[in-house]
Parts: structure tokens; sequence; C-alpha cells
């Protein structure tokens, strides 16, 4: 199999559903010509045409809306907002239209779209184009919000989300769309959404990541593996629906849990993970649950290497649980 990028394997998963399924369509700022600032879609309006790859106007609600529109009318809109950043625009469009048409029309309706963006800190973007909104998706009911964090799961994630019934908010680790690389079949394959991957097999502390800090928990898994604390990581690929029983069961084994994120912490998705196992396995911590994540401030532009959790960070968080 070819080793390729996180951002190569993306490029594949559309270029092999839009193949697969005419109904497919792309929508976004300059993705035709251009293909894109991070160049994912270079080449598809040449091959596609220009109705299956449609260069739209710089405006976040046109682009969302526009999509809801096509899906209602049997088309499967892949819109891209630019970055995740701009997308507060279409927001209402988002939360009160696509997530709830389902819903609204008693089952009569559904949006099947993918809106893709990048997201995340580690380019040196500053605070309009490094944030981390997830919590705010997977506070919607009707959404599926998924994150990959090799290439891999990153084609075969994009591929289930293009084939969903429903809207799916897909967010991609832009800090790692170069940066890492892994062998992805040529042929189009499936990952299931909603269930977590155990990435690293362990007994002491059970450490949650997705995204760019998937591999932030592995270098720091890594790390203290040579003072004899064996992590067990969980990729948990699916921020909603999320993989429950994955979590429980690694939890129940190792008895302590440190959770990941580069979002603030205050309302961060960590936080409903540790709720969860609180109510759930409570009698099986044998420590507190450690929330390492971004700070409660505005994603900052010189200080970018203090805000982001990085692996020295997990290790002291891995440390203050086994000494507890």
């Amino acid at each position: 199999m070819p080793e390729i990028t996180l951002l190569q394997a993306l490029s594949q998963g559309l270029w092999a559903e839009m193949e697969r399924d005419e109904r497919v369509v792309l929508l976004g700022e300059d993705i035709g010509h251009a293909g894109g600032v991070f160049v994912l879609t270079k080449g598809f309006q040449e091959h596609f045409g220009e109705d299956r790859v449609i260069d739209t106007p710089l405006s976040e609600g046109g682009i969302i809306g526009t999509s809801i529109g096509l899906a209602l009318n049997g088309l499967r809109p892949v819109p891209e907002i630019q970055f995740v950043d701009f997308i507060y625009p279409a927001f209402d469009l988002i939360v009160n239209e696509m997530a709830k048409m389902r819903y609204r029309t008693g089952g009569q309706y559904s949006v099947p779209m993918v809106v893709r963006s990048p997201y995340g800190g580690g380019i040196r973007g500053g605070h309009y184009h490094s944030q981390s909104p997830e919590a705010y998706f997977a506070h919607t009911a009707g959404l599926k919000v998924v994150i990959p964090s090799n290439p891999y799961d990153a084609k075969g994630l994009l591929i289930s989300s293009i084939r969903d019934p429903d809207p799916v908010i897909f967010l991609e680790p832009k800090k790692i769309y170069r940066a890492v690389r892994g062998e992805v079949p040529e042929e189009p394959y499936m990952v299931p959404l909603g269930e977590a991957k155990v990435t690293r097999e362990g007994e002491d502390l059970t450490l949650i990541g997705y995204g760019t800090m998937l591999h932030v928990c592995m270098e720091a898994a890594e790390a203290v593996e040579k003072e004899g604390v064996s992590c067990e990581v969980i990729d948990l690929r699916t921020i909603m629906p999320f993989d429950l029983d994955t979590i429980l069961g690694s939890v129940r084994k190792t008895g302590r849990l440190v959770i990941v994120h580069e979002a603030p912490k205050t309302c961060g998705f960590g936080a409903e993970i540790a709720a969860q196992v609180s109510e759930r396995a409570l009698l099986s911590l044998e420590a507190p649950i450690i929330r390492v994540t971004g700070f409660d401030t505005p994603f900052p532009y010189s200080l970018e290497d203090v805000y982001l959790p990085d692996a020295a960070s997990v290790v002291r968080a891995i440390h203050q649980s086994m000494n507890f």
C-alpha cells in the first residue's frame, strides 16, 4: 500500500466518492481552479466540471444555506469552510436548520451533507485561524462530529460521512495535514462512525485524545514507558456520537484517566467524557480525572506553543495521576 499524507488521504476519499456517486458536489471558497488554501481539491474542477466543484463567494452563510437546499433536493453536498474559525456566520443555519430538519419533518426529509473544515492550532495562524469549536457542534442534537488523526482513518471516516444519511461536521487537524503519513489503500473503504480505536494497549492509565492531540498522547505514553508506566491510548475519532463503551472498558482496566484536547478547558468536550466516566465508573477510578487542554482565553499568536498541550504537559498529568 502506498504511504501518503493525511491531506492526500482526504483528497483520495473525496475523489473516490465523486467518481462513485454523481450526487456528490463540492462547494467552497477557491476550491476550484486554486484547489483551496491547502490545495486539497487541486484538479477536481478540471475533472468533474464547474457544476460539481463550485467556487463560491466569500459567504459562509451562503455556502451552508445553498448546501442545505441541495441536500434537501437529492444531492450530497460537501461544503468546505476555509478555516473553521469562519463558520460562525453560518451557525444559525447549521444548528437550527441542518441539524433539525429530520426532527422537524418527522423523518420525511434529511440533510445528507458533510461540512469539511480545517481546525486547531499549530500553524501560527493566530486567533482567527486556530480555533477548536468541536464542543459547540457536539452539543447540537442532530449533528455528527468527526475528527481524524491519521491518513487511513481520514479517508475511511470521510467516505462514511459522505454516505451517512444525516449531516456531519468533519474537522480536519491542519497541523498534521502533511506532517503525518501512513499506508492507505487506493480503493474506497469505510471506517465506521461512532467507534473509537485503542491505538496503544496499556495497564496503568488511560489517555484519550483526537486529531493532533492523539499524537501528543502517543508521545507522552512512550516517554513514561521508560519509567515503567503503561498507558493505554484511545483515539476518539468520532466526537459525537462517541464510543463510551471503549472508554469505560479501558478506565475499568487502568483506574486512571487523562483527557487531552486543544480547545479551552471550560465546557470543552473533555468535560463530557469526564462526567460520563464519573457517572458510570466512579468506583473503578484510583485517582481524579485530569484534563490537559488549551486555556480559557482567545488563541494566542506569539504564545501558541504555550497554549497548546504538548507531551511534557501530558507527562506531568500522568505523574500527577500516578502519584495521587
